[in-house]
C-alpha cells in the first residue's frame, strides 16, 4: 500500500480515538464490523429480545438500554490500552493534519474543553495528570468482541467499553436487534465524548450506556445535565452516518448532504423545548436557586391555595409523584394542610401558573431583545437578577449544538443500503460487494480483522507498532524463550471467531489467544527490543512456527489460515515501552 493508505488501513485495526479523529471514516467502519459480528447476532436469540418479536423498534430500543446497562460497564481506565508519546503521534499524523489543528480539538493533544472542564483541569479530570510531560494514553475503541472480553480481566464481571465503543455498539445493535434502519441513526463525536441521535418517535439520544428521550433531556436532573454537557459546550468534531461523515476541520465530506441537513434539523428540534408546567418545574429542579421566588397554586373547592416551591419540591423528593402536568394533583394530595397558604407568601413571590400564562400571553421570544426587555421589566419586582434568570431559562429550553457547517464539499460514497430484514450472511455478502467502491466499507473488514479477506500489512503494522500493553507485561521477560513460555501458558482461545485475529494488546490484556495471535505478539515484543535478524512466521493451519536467531518456537492454531510472514529488522517502528515513553 501507498504509505498514507497504509496508515489509514492500519488505523482501522488499532482503532484509537485519535486515529478516528484523523480518519473519520473509521467510526462507521467499526459500526459495520460490529454489524458483521456473530457475537451481536446472538443477542437476537436472547430471551429478552425474543419476547419482543413483533414489537416496535422503539420498544426494543428501550429494552436494549437495560440490556446494555446490565452487560457492560463504562470503562475510563486510561491504562487499559497502554501509553504512547504525544510527539510520536503528532509526527505520525502530520501528513494528514497539522499539530495545531489536533491541539485545538483533541483532549490528548492540548484541548481543554469548555469552561467547566477548564476549571476542573482536564488532565486531572480524566486522570491524565498521572502521566509525565508528553506521555499520553491510547484511548482505543473496542469491537464488541473486545468489549465482551473485559470479563477475562481482573476485577471485571461484565463486558466494558469507553464512550465511543458504546456509541458504535448502540448503532449496530439498533440495526441488528431493534430493526432500526441505519439511515435513521447518526453518531455525534465531540473531543471529549461520543453520543448518537436516533430518529425514532420524538427522537432519542444515547449517552454511554443510557438513552434519553426528549422528555428526559429536559428533566433537569444532574445526570441529564452531565449528558447535555458535550452538546452544550463543545464543538462537534464528527457526524457519522451510513451515508458518510462530516468533519468540522475537513472541507470534504462524504455524508449525503440531504441526510446531513435532515439530521441538523431534527437534532435542533430535539434540543429545543417549549415552556409548560412540567418543563418549568424541571428548570427549577435544575436551577434550585430560583425556587425561592416561586409558589405553586392549586385550585381546590373553589379557592386558590399556594405552596412555596422549595417546600413543594421537598414533598416531591419523598414521593412517587412528580411536579408535572399529569401527576401534580396527586402530589398536591400528599401536602399537609398547614403547608398551604391562601396567598402566595409575599409581593416577591410569583405564581408559577401566572408566570407561564404571562410568557404565553406576551408571546415571548427569548432570542428577541425587545421581548426579553418586556419580560425583564415585569420580573424586576420579583427577582434580584431578572436578566440572569431569563438567560438561564432560555439556556435550559435551548441547547444549541456547534455542528460542522453545511457549507462543505460533499462527495458522497455509494450508499451502503443495508436492510433490516437481511440475514447476517446477506449483510456480509452485500458489504463485500461494496468494498471497491466504498472506502468505509473496505476499512470495515480491517476493523473486523478477517485475515482471509484482508491484506496482512495493515494488521502487522498496527500489531508491531502500536501495542504497548504486551511490552509492559513482558518487560521482565528478558529472553525470547521466556516470552515464548509466557505466551504458551496463556489460554488458547481467541476472542474472535473463524479467521479473525486479535492484536497483541488484546492477547496481553485478556491473557488468551490463538497460536497465530501469540506468534504475532511475540514478534511485537522482539521487534520492540530491536531485531538482530529476520523473524519468520510460517502458518500452516493448525500448526505454525516462529523462527528467530536459529530458534524455532511452535504454536497451535484453530484458524485454518495458511500464510508465510517475514519481518525484517527495522521494517516496522518500535512501539514505546513504558520505560521508553517515560524517558522521552
Amino acid at each position: 500500500m501507498e504509505p498514507k493508505e497504509l496508515e489509514k488501513y492500519s488505523s482501522a485495526v488499532s482503532l484509537s480515538d485519535m486515529e478516528i479523529f484523523v480518519f473519520p471514516e473509521l467510526m462507521y467502519s467499526l459500526v459495520l464490523a460490529n454489524i458483521m459480528s456473530p457475537a451481536l447476532w446472538k443477542w437476537r436469540e436472547n430471551e429478552t429480545f425474543k419476547k419482543l418479536e413483533g414489537k416496535s423498534p422503539y420498544r426494543k430500543l428501550m429494552r436494549m438500554r437495560q440490556f446494555i446497562m446490565d452487560e457492560y460497564e463504562f470503562n475510563l481506565d486510561l491504562n487499559t490500552w497502554g501509553l504512547t508519546n504525544k510527539d510520536v503521534e503528532l509526527e505520525r499524523f502530520s501528513p494528514f493534519i497539522s499539530p495545531d489543528k489536533i491541539a485545538e480539538s483533541n483532549a490528548l493533544f492540548g484541548y481543554h474543553g469548555d469552561e467547566y472542564y477548564f476549571d476542573l483541569d482536564i488532565r486531572r479530570h480524566f486522570g491524565l495528570d498521572q502521566y509525565e510531560g508528553d506521555i499520553i494514553p491510547y484511548w482505543k475503541t473496542e469491537t464488541i468482541e473486545a468489549m465482551d472480553a473485559f470479563r477475562y480481566k481482573q476485577s471485571y464481571t461484565t463486558g466494558a467499553g469507553e464512550c465511543v465503543s458504546l456509541a458504535a455498539l448502540y448503532i449496530a445493535a439498533g440495526f441488528v436487534v431493534c430493526g432500526i434502519p441505519l439511515e435513521e441513526m447518526y453518531m455525534i463525536l465531540t473531543p471529549l465524548h461520543s453520543q448518537n441521535y436516533i430518529d425514532v418517535n420524538e427522537g432519542v439520544i444515547t449517552n454511554n450506556r443510557r438513552i434519553l428521550t426528549k422528555s428526559m433531556w429536559f428533566n433537569g436532573t444532574e445526570i441529564t445535565n452531565k449528558a447535555q454537557r458535550a452538546l452544550r459546550n463543545e464543538q462537534v468534531t464528527i457526524v457519522s452516518h451510513s451515508s458518510g461523515y462530516v468533519h468540522f476541520m475537513y472541507e470534504d465530506a462524504s455524508i449525503s448532504p440531504e441526510s446531513y441537513a435532515e439530521f441538523v434539523s431534527k437534532l435542533k428540534s430535539f434540543l429545543k423545548s417549549g415552556l409548560d408546567l412540567t418543563i418549568f418545574a424541571n428548570f427549577l429542579r435544575s436551577k434550585h436557586e430560583y425556587m425561592k421566588y416561586f409558589a405553586f397554586c392549586r385550585h381546590h373547592h373553589g379557592k386558590h391555595k399556594y405552596i412555596d416551591a422549595r417546600t413543594f419540591f421537598r414533598y416531591e423528593h419523598g414521593s412517587k409523584f412528580k411536579i408535572a402536568a399529569d401527576t401534580i394533583d396527586k402530589l398536591f394530595d400528599e401536602v399537609a394542610d398547614d403547608d398551604f397558604s391562601c396567598c402566595k407568601g409575599g409581593k416577591e413571590i410569583i405564581c408559577v401558573n401566572d408566570f407561564i400564562k404571562l410568557v404565553r400571553k406576551l408571546d415571548i421570544d427569548f432570542s428577541s431583545f425587545e421581548d426579553v426587555s418586556r419580560l425583564s421589566e415585569y420580573l424586576e419586582d420579583y427577582l434580584d437578577s431578572p436578566n440572569d434568570f431569563i438567560e438561564d431559562l432560555w439556556n435550559f429550553l435551548n441547547v444549541v449544538p456547534a455542528l460542522p457547517t453545511e457549507e462543505k464539499n460533499f462527495q458522497p460514497e455509494p450508499e451502503i443500503n443495508l436492510k433490516t430484514d437481511m440475514a447476517r450472511e446477506e449483510v456480509i455478502e452485500h458489504l463485500e460487494g461494496l468494498r471497491e467502491a466504498n472506502k468505509t466499507v473496505d476499512l470495515a473488514f480491517y476493523a473486523y480483522r478477517d485475515m482471509k479477506k484482508c491484506t496482512w500489512e495493515p494488521f502487522l503494522k498496527a500489531s508491531l507498532e502500536r501495542c504497548p500493553v504486551c511490552l509492559e507485561k513482558a518487560a521482565d521477560l528478558s529472553s525470547p524463550s521466556a516470552v515464548y513460555s509466557w505466551l504458551k501458558n496463556m489460554d488458547d482461545g481467541s476472542i474472535y471467531d473463524s479467521s479473525r485475529l486479535a492484536h497483541p494488546d488484546e492477547v496481553a490484556n485478556y491473557m488468551r489467544g490463538d497460536g497465530i495471535e501469540k506468534a504475532v505478539t511475540m514478534a511485537c515484543i522482539l521487534n520492540s527490543r530491536g531485531l538482530e535478524e529476520q523473524i519468520e512466521i510460517n502458518i500452516q493451519s493448525c500448526c505454525l512456527t516462529l523462527s528467530y536467531m536459529g530458534e524455532i518456537y511452535e504454536f497451535e492454531s484453530s484458524k485454518e489460515i495458511y500464510k508465510k510472514i517475514s519481518i525484517e529488522p527495522d521494517a516496522y517502528s518500535k512501539p514505546l515501552s513504558p520505560q521508553a515513553a517515560a524517558a522521552n
